[in-house]
């Protein structure tokens, strides 16, 4: 065999190689995408807020002095249970008793004095009036200046003794204030409850709070028997609650145990919560109080608690994975609709779409389509279907990354849900 011919030979062997690797790559097709494929189906869906606050009475009184004075007596601690005129607190009296007696004093002296003016008064009033008879029967006796005299010296008296009713009416004011005082310096107890503070030592001197209500707290009453959790929540949030609705409450101080609560106040203005770079940027929440119906005896102010509002319930209804459900552009702009970001009417030849949510339904050749999926009320893992898909229909159910990345006619390759064991039955999950 010639030189030539062999060659030839080689040539043409390495032609058939390359056609038949040629071949083989066409007939695989794209390479298809590895993805979680989940059924619609029914189950029992319940939509709930969840927020964190702390655990308070619903009454709870702070108790402070009104007056300044050692304490003497203290005759309660932190934890007991007291009930409402129960002595809590005792100041010193002694400065107030002193005080009393002082102003019983010029009562006294201010009815002596009123007596006097009185008299004084009746005494010229007498004069003057006898005078003036006389002048009326016989002028010669009387001249009309004596009688003027008289007169005067009655009207000064009766002056004398309105002053005399204005001092003593001071002094019973007084009087009345010091025994007022007097009073406060024993302090009771303004309703039944348990101390859940106390804030002060026997011996301490007890301040006024008028200027400053947490220094001069002495202690504080609750009634431990209406517990109470206000959580805050978000503005977003804040609208699916009613009042009325129910609630889970965790308590952390007891972690295994979840207790049942319900909304009892819903506010009507913002709490503000920390600013960010701007007044616009404020976390703008809602405080939403939610009453405890079986508190643990065990409880105490200022427990930290988590509550899961429960907003809406649905039984039996179809739904698929929070996972599945995503965003595409699938709707054409209607004429006359702006195109996005351009703030003016798009021309004519220009094609716009709008965002839609749906899911990818995989078909018997292992492709998927797109298709527009209108959801309700979102569990924890699941969406409640509204309309767009049917039970028993397999759709594309993970991974976020697959789905994200998935287009519509694209091949993949199953794994289903239901062999991998992590497939709820119908009925359960939320």
């Amino acid at each position: 065999m010639s030189k030539r011919m062999k060659w030839s030979l080689a040539g043409g062997a390495v032609l058939v190689v390359v056609l038949i690797a040629v071949a083989v790559g066409s007939k695989r097709g794209p390479k298809a995408v590895d993805v979680r494929v989940d059924a619609v189906q029914a189950r029992d869906l319940v939509a709930s807020v969840t927020a964190s606050g702390q655990i308070q009475p619903r009454t709870k009184v702070a108790v402070s002095a009104e007056v300044q004075g050692r304490i003497v007596r203290l005759p309660v601690k932190e934890g007991d249970l007291v009930k409402v005129g129960q002595l809590v607190v005792q100041l010193d009296p002694q400065q107030f008793e002193g005080a009393v007696a002082r102003a019983e004093a010029s009562v006294a002296a201010g009815k002596a004095q009123l007596a006097q003016a009185r008299a004084n008064f009746l005494n010229a009033d007498r004069q003057y009036v006898r005078s003036a008879e006389i002048r009326k029967q016989n002028p010669a006796l009387l001249s009309e200046d004596q009688v003027e005299n008289l007169r005067t010296q009655m009207e000064v008296n009766k002056a004398l003794l309105e002053a005399a009713q204005q001092q003593l009416e001071q002094a019973l004011a007084g009087l009345k204030d010091a025994r007022w005082q007097l009073s406060r310096t024993t302090i009771y107890a303004p309703m039944s409850g348990k101390i859940t503070r106390l804030n002060v030592e026997l011996g301490e001197t007890a301040v006024p709070g008028t200027f400053n209500k947490d220094l001069g707290t002495l202690l504080t009453v609750s009634d431990m028997s209406v517990l109470e959790t206000k959580v805050k929540v978000d503005e977003t949030d804040v609208a699916r609650i009613a009042i009325g609705d129910s609630a889970q409450v965790q308590i952390d101080a007891f972690p295994d145990t979840t207790f049942v609560g319900k909304v009892v106040k819903i506010s009507n203005s913002s709490v503000k919560g920390a600013s960010t770079t701007s007044a616009s940027d404020q976390a703008i929440d809602y405080e939403v109080t939610i009453q405890l119906l079986n508190p643990p005896t065990e409880t105490r102010p200022d427990f930290s608690a988590t509550a899961k509002i429960i907003t809406a319930r649905r039984q039996q209804v179809l739904s698929i994975p929070i996972i599945a459900l995503t965003v595409r552009e699938n709707e054409e702009l209607q004429k006359g609709d702006t195109a996005v970001g351009l703030g003016k009417a798009a021309p004519a030849k220009q094609v716009g779409r709008k965002d839609v949510e749906g899911v990818f339904v995989v078909g018997a050749d292992a492709k998927v389509t797109f298709r527009p999926v209108k959801v309700g009320i979102a569990g924890e893992k699941y969406f409640e279907v509204v309309s767009g898909l049917k039970s028993g229909e397999r759709i594309v159910a993970g991974s976020y990354q697959a789905i994200r990345e998935l287009k519509d006619g694209a091949l993949i390759k199953a794994q289903d849900e239901a062999a991998k064991g992590g497939k709820k039955p119908a009925g359960t999950g939320s």
